[in-house]
C-alpha cells in the first residue's frame, strides 16, 4: 500500500472510471449518470451534495460545499461534466495509456482536472486541519455549449467566493491561464426575393449574394493585431440552383480580448444593413461570454500558485489565451485562476490526451491551494 496520497496509478484509475462514461452535452441521461458517479464520491466527506435538475435538454448541476468556511467567502472551484464527442466516440478512442499520455473522449477538457480537484478535496478531508476557507465545488453540464443553463449559478456563485479555481486543461506545457478572450455569437438571416435564374433572373433578389456583402463586411474587423477575430463558421442558403435564393443565414463567432473591444463591435455586427434594395438584414446575437481581463486579483492569485508550485519543484507560467471558459463568467468580479487541470494536448480530436506526469504535481498544487488560501 503507497504512503503517497497523490499516487498517480490512483488517481488515473478515478480518471479512467470517469471518461468510460461518456457525457455529450446533448445527452442528459448520460452526463447525470456521470454526476451520480461524482456525487458518490462525496459520501463518505464532510460535504453537502446539491443537485439542480437540468432544463432545455441540458443534465444536471451539482454544487458539492465542504461542511467548513460556508458562512464567509470562500474558494469556488469551476468543472464541468460534459464533453464534445458524440456517445459511440469511445469506440474510436477508447481509454489506454501509452507511454506518458492516456488517451480518452473528454480526458483533457477536462474530466482529469475535475477530478484532480476532487481528489484533491478528498486529500484536504483526509488531513485533519481544516483549511481556512470553505470550498465549493461546482459541477456543470453545458460548458461546451456555453454554460446556457448554468450562467447565472456560475455568476451566483462566483460573486459569493473570494477566489475562483477553475479546473480546465493547461495551455502547452503546463501553463495557466490567466486570461481569456470574450465570446460573442450571432445568428445572421437574409430575406430576398425569389426568381427564375434562366428567364426573369431580373426579378430576383438574391439573399445569398447580400450574404456575400455581409461576410466581407464581417472578415475586414478581423484584427489580429488587437486580438479581435470574426468567424462566419457557417452558410446556408437557397433552393435549387436555377432559382434565385430567397433566404440565407449564416453563424459567427467572434473573439475580443477587452470589454471595451466587445462594446465598440457587438453593436456594429448587430448594425450591419443591407446593400441591396428589396433584401433585409436581419442580425441577433450578444456577447455570450465577456473578457476575462487579469485583474490585480487574479495576478495576485496566480503569484501565490506560482509560489506554491516553485515549492513542489515545478515552474508555473501564465498565458492568455483566446478561448472561452466558465472562468469568463467569474473574473470580472472575482480573482480567478484558470487551467488548473491536467497537461496534454488534442482537446476535442480523436487523439485527445493528457500527460500522466502531470497528474501528480497538479493535484499536489491544487491542494496546496485548498490548504493556503485565506
Amino acid at each position: 500500500m503507497s504512503s503517497n496520497p497523490f499516487e498517480t496509478a490512483v488517481i488515473l484509475d478515478g480518471i479512467r472510471r470517469w471518461v468510460e462514461i461518456e457525457s455529450p452535452t446533448e445527452r442528459p441521461d448520460q452526463v447525470n449518470k456521470l454526476a451520480d458517479l461524482v456525487a458518490s464520491g462525496y459520501r463518505d466527506l464532510p460535504a453537502t451534495v446539491e443537485r439542480i435538475a437540468g432544463r432545455d435538454g441540458c443534465g444536471d448541476h451539482l454544487v458539492t460545499r465542504s461542511s467548513w468556511g460556508q458562512d464567509a467567502p470562500g474558494i469556488l472551484v469551476l468543472s464541468h461534466l460534459d464533453t464534445v464527442h458524440p456517445m459511440g466516440f469511445i469506440e474510436r478512442l477508447p481509454f489506454k495509456v501509452d507511454g506518458d499520455s492516456a488517451f480518452g473522449p473528454g480526458i483533457y477538457d477536462m474530466k482529469g482536472g475535475a477530478y484532480l480537484a476532487h481528489h484533491a478535496f478528498r486529500q484536504v478531508c483526509a488531513d485533519g486541519a481544516r483549511p481556512p476557507l470553505g470550498i465549493t465545488q461546482l459541477y456543470v453540464s453545458d460548458e461546451e455549449i456555453g454554460s446556457p443553463t448554468s450562467r447565472a449559478l456560475i455568476e451566483a456563485e462566483g460573486r459569493k467566493a473570494k477566489y475562483v479555481l477553475v479546473t480546465e486543461p493547461a495551455r502547452d506545457g503546463g501553463k495557466i491561464v490567466t486570461g481569456r478572450k470574450g465570446v460573442a455569437r450571432f445568428d445572421v438571416f437574409i430575406k430576398g426575393a425569389p426568381a427564375h435564374a434562366g428567364t426573369r433572373p431580373e426579378d430576383g433578389r438574391s439573399a445569398i449574394r447580400e450574404l456575400g456583402n455581409v461576410i466581407q463586411a464581417l472578415e475586414a474587423m478581423n484584427d489580429l493585431k488587437r486580438g479581435v477575430t470574426v468567424n462566419v463558421g457557417v452558410v446556408r442558403g437557397g433552393t435549387k440552383p436555377n432559382v434565385i435564393a430567397e433566404e440565407a443565414y449564416a453563424e459567427v463567432d467572434m473573439r475580443v480580448p477587452t470589454m471595451a473591444d466587445a462594446d465598440e463591435l457587438v453593436p456594429r455586427i448587430l448594425g450591419i444593413t443591407s446593400r441591396t434594395e428589396g433584401v433585409s438584414v436581419k442580425i441577433s446575437g450578444e456577447l455570450n461570454r465577456p473578457p476575462y481581463e487579469k485583474s490585480n486579483a487574479g495576478a495576485a492569485l496566480y503569484e501565490h500558485a506560482k509560489g506554491l508550485a516553485a515549492e513542489l519543484g515545478f515552474e508555473l507560467v501564465d498565458v492568455f489565451t483566446g478561448g472561452g471558459s466558465d472562468g469568463n463568467f467569474t473574473a470580472p468580479h472575482t480573482a480567478t485562476l484558470d487551467g488548473l487541470g491536467v497537461d496534454g494536448k488534442g482537446a476535442h480530436t480523436h487523439y485527445e490526451q493528457l500527460y500522466i506526469s502531470s497528474i501528480e504535481p497538479r493535484a499536489r498544487l491544487l491542494h496546496r491551494l485548498y490548504q493556503t488560501l485565506r
